[in-house]
């Protein structure tokens, strides 16, 4: 590890390596990505990771542990107890997250030369299961947060505007990088274990939550009744999910299948489906989606403005569930190849994590951010003419 380079702290996550979620995703490419640069440490829960995973090197990667949990309501805890360990020790200080961001001010005052990134994710606050007090928490920490950065982060262009007319500041737009999902091929022993490989079928995976509509998707697909669907999600985490697990677990053609941890696995399931199903409602620029568009996968997606944007309407929307049904009857209509190699053009253009980190790198030097979005339209001449099968 070189010690004379400045100093990097990535606060807000689970910790890496990554094996929980997008942000814990974004923290190890950026680490990897930027340590030519940085020196970097990311801020590590140890709850979540058994003693003997909990190493103080990775790759390169100084991993600092804190006995409490980066999620709910310790995430502000957490948060706060690693801003005052970056305080410190480091340059830089990326966080992730506004929960702890009330200790910006502090922070700010304590040492004003410092730069502090905050990448203020999918406007944490709007999500429907925070209710009452924690969700005007979430908003005030929020303001707090843009307020006091040296630079705010946003990952699409619906949040950079409403950061831009709430609170009248500029932000960097910088998404997810999806290039780290690999395709897989079925193999004789996956045909074994999930016999509806042999045929075309619809995938989705995620937190099985109201605002992802699973509930829309459920209904759709069993009226339909034809395509096969497998969805992968934590079906016993919550009432929601037990009850829809209930109801349609009868359906001969719906798959609900509990998490699945083996990336190797999952990502096989994800990447032979004949369509991905995208429910996500809140949020800005979803991981889960950015992947899909990837790995080269034709996408029927929740028409919110979020995910508009993320596909640049180049996807199958849906806003009811009637309207999964008519997509499904219309699918031998449509052109899914084509559907495929646009969302797989555009991902190779903007979700790649060598692009996504060096914006990271500008906006921690300060750099002028980057004008314009590239769009299918503006960037015809450099897209080939055939299109993937």
């Amino acid at each position: 590890m070189n010690y004379n380079k400045p100093k990097l702290g990535i606060i807000g996550t689970v910790g890496v390596p990554a094996k929980y979620g997008g942000f814990e995703t974004l923290a190890e490419h950026l680490a990897l990505n930027l340590s030519s640069e940085y020196q970097t440490t990311v801020y590590c829960s140890a709850t979540n990771y058994a003693r003997h995973e909990r190493v103080k090197e990775w790759k390169g990667i100084r991993l600092v542990y804190l006995p409490v949990s980066a999620n709910g309501v310790q995430s502000i805890i957490y948060d706060i107890v690693s801003m005052v360990h970056a305080l410190f020790f480091m340059d830089v200080m990326l966080v992730l997250g506004v929960s702890g961001c009330l200790f910006l001010p502090v922070f700010k005052m304590l040492a004003p030369r410092k730069q502090v990134v905050v990448n203020v994710d999918g406007l944490e606050w709007r999500r429907g299961k925070w209710k009452g007090i924690a969700k005007k928490f979430l908003r005030f920490s929020e303001g707090i947060a843009v307020r006091f950065a040296d630079e705010v982060i946003t990952d699409n262009a619906a949040i950079q505007q409403y950061v831009r007319e709430i609170y009248g500041v500029e932000s960097r737009l910088i998404e997810y990088g999806a290039d780290h999902v690999e395709h897989f091929e079925k193999q004789p022993e996956h045909h074994r274990k999930y016999p509806f490989l042999a045929a075309d079928y619809a995938f989705k995976v995620c937190r099985i939550e109201p605002e992802n509509n699973i509930h829309l998707v459920l209904e759709a697909f069993a009226r339909h009744g034809k395509m096969p669907l497998v969805l992968v999600g934590n079906w016993e985490n919550s009432e929601y999910g037990h009850d829809l697990r209930k109801i349609y677990l009868q359906y001969s053609n719906l798959y609900l299948l509990d998490p699945i941890y083996q990336h190797d696995e999952l990502n096989m399931l994800r990447s032979n489906c004949a369509l991905y199903v995208h429910g996500h409602s809140a949020g800005g620029t979803n991981p889960s989606l950015v992947e899909a568009m990837y790995l080269g996968l034709p996408v029927l997606s929740f028409g919110a403005v979020y995910n508009r944007i993320t596909t640049q309407e180049r996807a199958i929307y849906f806003e009811t569930a009637e309207d999964i049904i008519t997509a499904l009857r219309k699918l031998p209509e449509l052109d899914l190849g084509q559907i495929a190699h646009d969302l797989k053009w555009i991902a190779d253009m903007r979700y790649l994590w060598s692009i996504i980190s060096k914006k990271y790198a500008m906006a921690f030097k300060g750099i002028e951010r980057e004008v314009g979005v590239p769009t299918l339209e503006s960037t015809k001449q450099y897209m080939p003419l055939k299109s993937a099968a």
